[in-house]
């Protein structure tokens, strides 16, 4: 089982929803999908109940992290559900390096029951963004074309206590940064700019939509996104022609990140 994680120490960057259309992506090409909310607004979680593909397991993200779990159901789309309590975990440091543990130790015990595990994490830095880091394969990190996304990502690679090179460094090598995903990108000459920003400073940490092109992977804002968002739809499924071609708009985007972690697109 490989292991993404959705990070960025910002919130409203639509991080949520590239996250249930990721997984609605993964699981339409046939792989086993496991989801695990631990952000306590939980916006993936809302999305993803109301899609009937997804089965809900029956404990939440922090009994998860507090050992409190049973066995999932069955099934080949599965969700952790987020819950209010993860806000207060990381006022209980004496119980920091046991949420990484039991995080680490579900996703071994069930590394045979799924393809993909895709986590969605909290914008603050705290111990359920770094247990997810800590255990993750992957990085993939939504953001906005604004300076202060812009200016952010120095904080996601090099937080003082859980950037991802502090964390690559000393707890979890293995981790990788497929890269940063600009999201609900307009086309606006501010946005435009700050997208030439972006290359200009930032170009390693795109994502190439494939080896031949020099175009880097984005995700447009398109009012058929938020709809399936709020509808739980997965937006290739969804019926109006303004969701079919915000679908071709995305799809080339995600095949790119599946291709980076070795699925077969």
């Amino acid at each position: 089982m490989k292991t993404i994680v959705l990070a960025n120490q910002k919130g409203g960057v639509g991080k949520s929803a590239v996250g249930c259309q990721y997984a609605y992506y993964l699981a339409d090409l046939g792989q086993r999908v496991i989801f695990i909310d631990l952000d306590h607004q939980m916006n993936s979680t809302r999305a993803l109940i109301q899609n009937r593909r997804a089965t809900v397991a029956d404990f939440t993200s922090s009994e998860l992290l507090d050992g409190q779990y049973e066995k999932l159901p069955g099934g080949d789309f599965v969700i952790v559900r987020g819950d209010d309590s993860l806000s207060r975990l990381e006022r209980q440091p004496d119980n920091h390096n046991s949420y990484v543990n039991e995080l680490k130790s579900f996703l071994e015990t069930v590394s045979d029951q799924f393809d993909v595990c895709i986590i969605d994490t909290n914008p603050n830095p705290d111990i359920r963004y770094a247990s997810a880091l800590i255990t993750s394969n992957y990085v993939l990190s939504p953001i906005q074309l604004n300076q202060e996304a812009l200016d952010g990502i120095g904080s996601l690679l090099n937080h003082n206590r859980y950037g991802y090179r502090k964390i690559k460094a000393a707890l979890n090598p293995t981790l990788e940064l497929i890269g940063i995903l600009p999201n609900m990108v307009e086309p606006t000459p501010f946005q435009r700019d700050n997208f030439k920003q972006l290359v200009t400073e930032f170009a390693r940490l795109l994502i190439n939509v494939d080896e031949n092109s020099k175009q880097f992977a984005f995700i447009p804002k398109r009012s058929a996104i938020a709809e399936a968002q709020a509808e739980g739809l997965f937006l290739g499924d969804f019926k109006k022609t303004a969701a079919r071609d915000a679908w071709r708009e995305i799809k080339p985007s995600f095949d790119a990140v599946a291709r980076y972690m070795k699925l077969e697109v």
